[in-house]
């Protein structure tokens, strides 16, 4: 378990993504167009989109705007074109991160990241740096009050490659590509779904136990997820639970 799973979950019980609800519409409504332009504008053929659109809809993202995100996408309606590009760098304690943009100038976002990386106390790297510590896989949440035994049963029937106790909730992991058939296999079987996306998962872990460098570290997560072009952020960092609690007082 990654300790930015971790950190993530106590921002959403501490109540401070809330006021981050226009950023988060905002980022959705771009991968939802990106998804379409580079797939088509259909669901059932776009296993991409539809995990784009199953996102939006559960984060409350009004279907007219949706639906207006995909046109966008698809060219029906003029938009702005966003471009996929990913930064890697490295962060205090020599933390491996990955930041996925969605941008329409690439100059901005790259000057934006650079200076984020900076002002935090780590440094951009070469692209490839940092990434061989990661694979992509797809992950499917499910709610905690799942029996594990029955859990993992239904999981590995449904083509998952591990589950895993996050604590307050299950992580299934499977290869990318099965990862639509998983959320399927899931929510067939009766257990409730919490999300399902592709991310990053690290390969190994860089231990922060000390708390002034703990707060360094999510400094830096912050300022990366605060910018609006940043999409998504990867990072292989692993805080005791004592620890992350006090840095994120």
């Amino acid at each position: 378990m990654s300790g930015h799973s971790k950190w993530a979950t106590i921002k959403h019980k501490k109540g401070a993504q809330d006021k981050a609800r226009g950023k988060l519409f905002a980022k959705l409504i771009r991968q939802v167009e990106v998804a379409a332009r580079e797939g088509g504008g259909d669901i059932n053929s776009n296993a991409t989109l539809r995990t784009m659109f199953a996102k939006a809809r559960e984060s409350s993202v009004p279907l007219d705007t949706i639906e207006r995100a995909i046109k966008r996408g698809t060219g029906e309606l003029e938009g702005v074109r966003y471009e996929a590009i990913s930064y890697e760098g490295y962060g205090p304690g020599g933390i491996a991160v990955i930041v996925e943009c969605l941008t329409d100038n690439r100059n901005r976002t790259g000057a934006d990241v650079r200076s984020i990386f900076s002002k935090s106390g780590g440094s951009m790297a070469e692209p490839g740096a940092v990434s061989w510590q990661f694979e992509r896989k797809g992950v499917v949440a499910v709610d905690r009050s799942a029996e594990e035994d029955s859990l993992t049963l239904a999981a590995l029937e449904a083509g998952a490659e591990d589950v895993q106790d996050l604590g307050d909730q299950w992580q299934v992991v499977c290869a990318p590509g099965d990862l639509t058939t998983l959320r399927t296999g899931l929510e067939e079987s009766g257990f409730a779904v919490a999300d399902a996306e592709l991310v990053m998962l690290s390969t190994s872990t860089i231990d922060i136990s000390e708390e002034n460098e703990a707060r360094k570290v999510l400094k830096l997560i912050d300022a990366l997820e605060d910018n609006d072009d940043v999409q998504n952020v990867y990072s292989n960092f692993d805080i005791p639970d004592s620890i992350l609690e006090a840095a994120s007082m």
